[in-house]
């Protein structure tokens, strides 16, 4: 049965609904919409609510585009101006409950937080309030434009961030239980964040799922924006760029970007990001408990079983290991002084539908949303329970507070790293040597 539910808090009056013990809050606005002359400019405070906020249906996306016809997650698209907004899903009853803060992936040019995977109800039956952000992405929110201050989809996320302290109580959370986490750009998003002093007390634990150093060279980042802007047939300026839809401007990067894996994203030397993300995480953030790792094959699937390919991994040739897997070690090895812990996982459970421990597999196990929509296309008709028990039950526990089980990592030889779903083996077993502490060359430039 659905019921209204309304919460008032500082940022006003919001009207939800509730279905059984979950309460749900969505599309609520952190920030002024991103138009006119709020748009390529840093994130504006949204006013309080003069009249009661209606919360019961998903808000505008940043996506307009999404990368492909077809993706491994539901990512719709939401029209609407308002794409600087948030979603909560709490239990009934909550008080003081940890929050869980989500940050989507999608590259930064594309994804969103209105997934059915990222339904926080699954947390919400295990007391943890669930916060989903919605922030600028591609040109909007990272493309380093001269007169506008770098980093904008970051600026977005610390602006929500700064919401759910303010508002969070009011839904049942409890601000000083924060933990971000992120998938894929989400999870890239979560490590530069940890690397910031601009971050600094805004969330109290982290957790980055198949992310990396994803940082984007200046250089490279305005010869790509260069070759938008003859495509487009305009300057590869914020005046330029300004003549444009955020449609036609995510149609045309996804078109030029072909199979370049990062062509837009953090960008370093600003306020939000004066350093490199390694050298940032080692004198950043090291009082925060981070939960990190990857998919055995992220975008490398159909290969679990081969023993070539499992060569490859070791070698650390392929692409899963160049962006995704070495990237474990050196944040461990770059927050080998951290006091709070560095703990690492890989996911190995091989999907009959894609071959393999692909990219983005892994979420409605962390979810434990296996009857959600898209999941069997993905995941086959019987993706195992007992391995969503358990990695959510892990990912509670650190979202509640608790050490993981296992030891943590420095980023040298011989580390544990928890592994989930390896074929023969109890769906989470400790291992050593999880990750090879050696990265690979073509690996420093990410």
């Amino acid at each position: 049965m659905i019921t209204t539910d309304t919460v008032r808090a500082p940022a006003g009056t919001v009207v939800g609904r509730r279905v059984g013990r979950v309460r749900r809050f969505l599309g609520i606005p952190y920030a002024e919409a991103p138009i006119g002359a709020r748009r390529f400019a840093a994130p504006v405070r949204r006013g309080r609510f003069t009249e009661p906020y209606d919360a019961s249906r998903q808000g505008a996306t940043a996506q307009a585009v999404p990368l492909s016809a077809t993706t491994t997650i539901p990512e719709p698209s939401v029209p609407g101006d308002d794409v600087l907004n948030l979603s909560v899903v709490a239990p009934v009853g909550a008080e003081h409950c940890p929050v869980l803060v989500w940050i989507h992936g999608g590259g930064f040019l594309a994804g969103s937080p209105a997934s059915p995977w990222y339904d926080g109800r699954s947390f919400a039956r295990d007391g943890v309030v669930t916060v989903t952000v919605g922030y600028r992405l591609g040109v909007d929110g990272f493309a380093p434009l001269d007169g506008v201050p770098a980093n904008l989809g970051l600026r977005d996320m610390l602006l929500a961030l700064d919401w759910v302290r303010e508002n969070i109580a009011a839904f049942g959370g409890d601000p000083d239980r924060v933990t971000l986490a992120g998938q894929s750009a989400g999870g890239a998003a979560v490590l530069a964040l940890l690397s910031s002093p601009a971050a600094r007390g805004r969330f109290q634990r982290a957790a980055s799922i198949s992310g990396g150093f994803f940082e984007v060279a200046r250089d490279t980042a305005h010869s790509f924006l260069e070759r938008l802007g003859d495509r487009l047939g305009a300057p590869p300026t914020r005046e330029g760029f300004s003549g444009f839809g955020v449609d036609r401007l995510q149609e045309a990067v996804r078109d030029l970007r072909g199979e370049e894996a990062l062509v837009l994203g953090p960008v370093t030397d600003d306020d939000i990001l004066p350093v490199s993300l390694a050298e940032g995480l080692a004198g950043h953030g090291l009082d925060v408990p981070l939960l990190l790792g990857a998919t055995g094959d992220e975008f490398d699937g159909g290969v679990t079983a081969d023993a070539a390919a499992r060569s490859a991994r070791a070698a650390g040739t392929r692409v899963t290991d160049i962006l995704f897997r070495a990237a474990c070690p050196r944040v461990a090895r770059a927050r080998r002084k951290a006091a709070a812990g560095t703990w690492l996982y890989s996911f190995e459970w091989p999907s009959p539908t894609t071959g393999g421990a692909t990219h983005c597999i892994d979420i409605p196990f962390f979810y434990d949303v296996l009857d959600a929509p898209g999941v069997a296309a993905a995941l086959g008709p019987r993706p195992p329970r007992e391995l969503a028990a358990r990695m959510h039950a892990d990912l509670v526990g650190f979202v509640h507070g608790r050490q993981p089980p296992w030891a943590p990592a420095t980023g040298e030889p011989g580390d544990t790293a928890r592994e989930y779903g390896r074929p023969g083996a109890a769906p989470a077993t400790d291992t050593t040597g999880g990750y090879d502490p050696v990265v690979p060359a073509a690996a420093e430039a990410y």
